[in-house]
């Protein structure tokens, strides 16, 4: 018997639906139906896509509601600006359809609050798409630190650096009301998330700076914080450099140091007694698609559920208070 195509719909017909489209192509089990944006020069440069592996372009509806109610699907993907997120995730929850959300999850804790109780309610699936939870070396790295394999956890370095500010101005990734931040809650959200899930534990106090550097949003932060364990963290995000965009995280153990980046590209471990770090292989990747499928189907557990990235909001939430006050301690209350 042929398996059953799984009907998707995209949410959000930009730049990163690009990505996410090759991905979804490549997937046999999958049929993409529908297509959801307000702008029509979205969706038409999305349907390029389509037209260019000759494929059919799926039919589109503006309208949110709408399309939810038109189209019959199992799941879709939401690629919308940052603080339309909640709102349409919940819509598709509601109308029974699995997710696969784009990062940053929300742009508060109230509203992670919220789509963890609807995930609860409609027993639905959401991942959230933050490639750093979904990488095996993450993964890996995440759950040696967690079973003690490299001795206590220290203290944590993370920098992340791009020429952002240039590259978005004049984008909505710069209009506060629908971003809901800055650098470091765009490219620099990954580094948050990943940093978020190594330490495997929650942020206790937080001190922050931040400067708009002439931008409507942030493009210069840093951040120092303290885990329930005691173990310091240090995070830097600089969005207004050379043409560049990379990261660099440090984890240092009682019995070793861990160097690996905000989406987890490569992972190296040295170990006490050695005289050099050494590579760790990447292991045999699925794409964030793919994984998505097998979370669906429960065939894995879920790498990058909404309780990381509620970890991950309550860090910014903290870091934005404190810079709002200039630096001042902010404790983290659950």
């Amino acid at each position: 018997m042929t398996p059953k195509k799984i009907r998707t719909g995209i949410i959000g017909c930009g730049g990163i639906s690009r990505f996410h489209v090759r991905n979804m192509f490549q997937n046999k089990h999958t049929e993409i139906v529908a297509l959801c944006d307000p702008f029509v020069e979205s969706i038409q440069t999305l349907a390029k896509e389509f037209t260019a592996v000759k494929k059919p372009v799926p039919p589109s509806e503006s309208d949110l509601q709408k399309f939810l109610e038109t189209f019959e699907m199992d799941a879709v993907l939401i690629a919308t600006p940052h603080a339309m997120h909640h709102d349409h995730t919940v819509a598709a929850l509601e109308a029974g359809l699995d997710v696969l959300l784009e990062k940053p999850m929300v742009v508060n804790t109230r509203e992670a609050l919220s789509l963890m109780e609807t995930r609860d309610r409609t027993g639905k699936t959401l991942v959230i798409s933050f490639q750093g939870s979904l990488s095996p070396l993450i993964r890996l790295a995440s759950d040696g630190i967690k079973r003690g394999l490299y001795g206590d956890l220290l203290s944590v370095s993370a920098t992340v650096w791009q020429n952002w500010g240039p590259n978005t101005a004049g984008t909505w990734r710069q209009e506060p009301a629908l971003s809901g931040g800055g650098f470091i809650f765009d490219t620099g959200a990954h580094m948050l998330n990943t940093v978020a899930d190594l330490v495997n534990q929650d942020f206790v106090e937080v001190a922050a700076w931040m400067d708009n550097y002439g931008r409507p949003v942030e493009i210069l932060s840093a951040a120092i914080a303290k885990l329930e364990s005691g173990a310091f963290v240090t995070l830097h995000g600089c969005g207004e450099t050379i043409p560049s965009c990379s990261s660099v995280i440090k984890v240092f153990c009682k019995d070793a140091i861990l160097t690996t980046g905000a989406w987890g590209r490569s992972l190296q471990i040295q170990k006490s007694g050695e005289e050099e770090a050494k590579d760790i292989p990447f292991p045999p990747a699925s794409t964030v698609w793919d994984t998505f499928l097998k979370v669906r189907d429960k065939k894995i557990e879920n790498p990058s559920p909404p309780e990381v990235g509620l970890r991950m909001i309550r860090l910014y939430d903290a870091i934005c208070q404190s810079a709002a006050e200039g630096g001042k301690i902010v404790k983290i209350i659950k």
